[in-house]
């Protein structure tokens, strides 16, 4: 990706930068000073943005308008390109928890543990265990492999899992946070607009409709 050119180049040395959650964890791993923000669709550090892919380069390009000519010129761009304005960087990339498939088979098998124990409390200290990892070592070798943490992984599995629930079934919103690991509903309304950038209730709402 576009990503890989600008750490080649040095430009990307000790600066927050995101790619497609695909190289992520590559991009981390042959450049270690760049700090890779895997969960995000774009990313800002100072005069460097970063993007993960083809439509989120329509996002940064917007907020790049934006920056220079005010909200109403970008809005009027987005509408005339027919996109919606605009997601926002802090936006997670969709889904991205779906496919992961880091190399290492502890860390492979930390992401099986939490998988099959997703209602449960599921903290770094316990998938550390779980492996045989102290908990550096561990916390370590999961952003090396994913790009990310072991909390944003747990949060994306549950979130996956619970937005399955809220497509195909009836089930109180309440219960399915609870069955997932959120604990309340609260919280897994902030996952899904962290992840999905709208609430569990917009989903089931547009799936019905």
């Amino acid at each position: 990706t576009g990503a890989f050119a600008l750490a080649a180049a040095g430009l990307l040395d000790g600066r927050r930068a995101t790619t497609h959650w695909r190289y992520a964890a590559r991009l981390q791993r042959e450049y270690p000073s760049i700090r890779v923000e895997a969960d995000r669709i774009f990313c800002r550090d100072g005069n460097v943005w970063t993007s993960a892919g083809i439509t989120a380069g329509i996002d940064l390009a917007l907020a790049l308008i934006e920056e220079d000519h005010g909200f109403a010129i970008a809005k009027g761009v987005a509408q005339h390109l027919v996109v919606y304005h605009r997601r926002y960087g802090g936006q997670s990339q969709f889904a991205a928890s779906v496919d992961l498939a880091p190399e290492n088979d502890r860390i492979a098998a930390a992401i099986g543990h939490a998988r099959d124990h997703i209602a449960e409390a599921l903290t770094v200290e316990r998938l550390a265990e779980a492996v045989g990892m102290s908990l550096r070592q561990f916390s370590r070798a999961f952003r090396a492999q994913t790009g990310t943490t072991p909390a944003r992984v747990v949060e994306r599995l549950r979130a996956d899992l619970a937005r399955g629930r809220i497509e195909t079934t009836a089930e109180p919103v309440e219960r399915i946070a609870d069955a997932v690991g959120f604990g309340d509903a609260e919280n897994m309304r902030r996952a899904f607009i962290r992840i999905y950038g709208q609430p569990p209730q917009s989903i089931r709402r547009a799936i019905r409709s």
